[in-house]
């Protein structure tokens, strides 16, 4: 019998749910991964993957469910939090390398209940055409966003990151761009999505080279950066301790 797994999305901004049912395996997993990036790539402010639904008796789906909510467990702003897992599955999610962050709720009420009480994320989203002017206006609104944040001294570094992935999106993506910057937990958060699915690699420019070297930029300025592949494109975002 072939594998079967449905996820379908509930609800949007300002938290997005999840909810995965079906058996779950190395062929679905794919599916899986797809549908959290494409839920992530909205920004929200978390998303609840539920997966009371989800048969993962198979240890190698264990395998792959905890390799897919890790890796996105990074995602700026947006924690992710598994609900309505066994305990054999977040057993399981909890021994798995670099996934001892990853929460865990009885089910989705219960998520949504406990994040009523924290800390609201502060953000903006502007929308740029892919024209060499975009790199201005972004430095112009970062400035006036970190001085409306009280954080005036943040308006140079985030401003250099933001250029230079704005750069990249009018040198090589040209496509619209979406950009959002977002303040939560002390921890400020910039992500550019872009309509192109062509993605960035750090260049080793040599001495000579007057190009080449803005990843390397954002990679020395922020405390993590990275890049999330979605269906129409994909999102590059960076995070830094305000």
């Amino acid at each position: 019998m072939s594998s079967q797994l449905v996820c379908r999305p509930e609800q949007e901004l300002p938290v997005a749910i999840l909810r995965v049912s079906g058996v779950l395996d190395t062929v679905t997993g794919d599916a899986l991964e797809q549908a959290v990036a494409r839920c992530l790539s909205a920004q929200p402010e978390a998303l609840l993957v539920d997966v009371a639904g989800l048969d993962v008796a198979d240890p190698v789906a264990l395998d792959v469910l905890s390799s897919v909510v890790c890796r996105t467990a990074e995602w700026p702003a947006a924690p992710v939090i598994l609900c309505g897992a066994g305990p054999g599955t977040a057993r399981a999610i909890a021994q798995w390398p670099g996934c001892d962050t990853i929460e865990v709720a009885d089910d989705c009420g219960k998520a949504l209940a406990g994040l009523h009480g924290a800390q609201e994320t502060q953000r903006i989203r502007v929308r740029l055409r892919p024209v060499p002017d975009a790199c201005r206006q972004v430095r112009q609104l970062v400035a006036q966003t970190c001085a409306a944040w009280h954080h005036k001294e943040l308006a140079a570094t985030v401003g250099l990151i933001a250029t230079e992935l704005v750069a990249n999106v009018v040198r090589h993506a040209h496509t619209t761009m979406e950009l959002t910057l977002g303040l939560r937990d002390g921890r400020v958060w910039l992500a550019v999505r872009d309509g192109s699915r062509l993605l960035p690699r750090p260049k080793e420019p040599g001495v000579s080279e007057a190009g080449g070297r803005g990843l390397q930029l954002v990679r020395e300025l922020t405390d993590a950066w990275g890049v999330l592949p979605v269906p129409d494109g994909k999102v590059v975002w960076t995070r830094l301790t305000a």
